[in-house]
């Protein structure tokens, strides 16, 4: 097995310790909800059906939750104290997950109906409400991590208000369509692990390295995450190959790939102006002539690129040597994964 390979399987298994040491009061929280909001909470978190009965669909990958534990291991903390910010900061991701579900009319994720195909938009957005409140409830104790986690949702609304009005743009720039993944995306991976390291009580010069480390990875995650969105293959990624091209999203390889001035870009553009839904074959088709245009080959590198990044950042904080090997781990995880 080569190097990489063993420390995403390393990461993997790293995620897997985190959710179980994060879920025990994952679902304490989410326990303390009214119905029917509890119930709809809890199936977005994979842990009952619709109807309420019992199951373990899975809540995720766990990764920002993760790091926060991480982040607090990087500054010779006990993992144990990080838990609130990593329940926190799960909440946090999946309160976005459940609006945005709603804003794109999403009707799958992780492999079932989305909570707002399940229970109706209102439901869902609600439930998204209740687990923001949860999340600062969570980390009440802990003003820092608080006021961390205030300053990524002002940074993540604005990424996803960018987001939303890049649909009705005839054109955007590339340079804009990275801010907007900064600010949507890499805003609460640096969030996490800042607060994992604020929880451990670190110094502000490791909390911004590490702060700085985790807005990287977000990148990559990012830029990754388009690419899966377009190539993945939806047995492994439990998403709908295609749904971001059928709704003329404009994600970072597209947005590049329209600004390349060739003819596959062009042609890209021609069929993303088109004012009828995409049929299936237009639907290759934008893909193959995202491909043609670069788009793919640039988010790849740009991925290496600013896994690099992160891990110059990463070098700045001298982390604890067990941390640091987990962090580079997850940090090949997140730029090189399959789902």
């Amino acid at each position: 097995m080569t190097a990489p390979a063993t420390a995403a399987r390393d990461a993997w298994g790293r995620l897997a310790a985190a959710r179980e040491l994060i879920e025990p009061q994952l679902r304490q929280a989410v326990g303390r909800l009214a119905q029917p909001v509890r119930t709809v909470a809890s199936y977005h978190f994979g842990w009952c059906d619709a109807d309420g009965g019992p199951a373990q669909a899975g809540w995720g990958k766990g990764l920002r939750g993760g790091l926060a534990l991480a982040g607090a291991e990087a500054v010779g903390a006990p993992v144990a104290r990080a838990v609130p910010a990593a329940v926190a900061v799960e909440l946090v991701h999946n309160f976005t997950l459940l609006h945005d579900d709603v804003m794109d009319g999403d009707q799958t994720r992780r492999g079932r109906p989305t909570a707002r195909a399940a229970f109706g938009d209102a439901q869902a957005i609600l439930a998204g409400d209740a687990l923001l409140a949860l999340a600062f409830d969570t980390v009440r104790e802990q003003p820092d991590a608080a006021a961390e986690l205030c300053q990524v949702l002002l940074d993540l609304v604005a990424g996803q208000s960018a987001d939303v009005s890049f649909e009705s743009c005839s054109t955007v720039e590339l340079d804009a369509c990275l801010a907007m993944a900064a600010g949507k995306t890499a805003s609460l991976i640096g969030g996490a692990c800042a607060a994992g390291a604020l929880s451990g009580g670190a110094d502000p010069t490791r909390v911004r390295g590490l702060a700085g480390f985790g807005r990287h990875l977000g990148m990559a995650f990012q830029l990754v995450d388009d690419m899966l969105g377009i190539w993945g293959d939806p047995a492994v990624t439990r998403k709908p190959v295609g749904a971001d091209l059928r709704r003329r999203k404009k994600s970072l390889p597209v947005v590049f790939a329209l600004g390349s001035g060739t003819p596959a870009g062009a042609e890209l553009a021609a069929l993303y102006s088109i004012p009828v839904p995409l049929t299936d074959a237009q639907v290759d088709r934008a893909a193959a002539l995202v491909e043609q245009a670069g788009g793919r080959d640039w988010a790849r590198r740009e991925a290496d690129r600013q896994r690099a990044a992160a891990m110059e950042r990463l070098a700045s904080v001298r982390p604890e040597p067990a941390a640091a090997e987990a962090l580079a781990g997850l940090a090949e995880l997140a730029a090189h994964r399959d789902r």
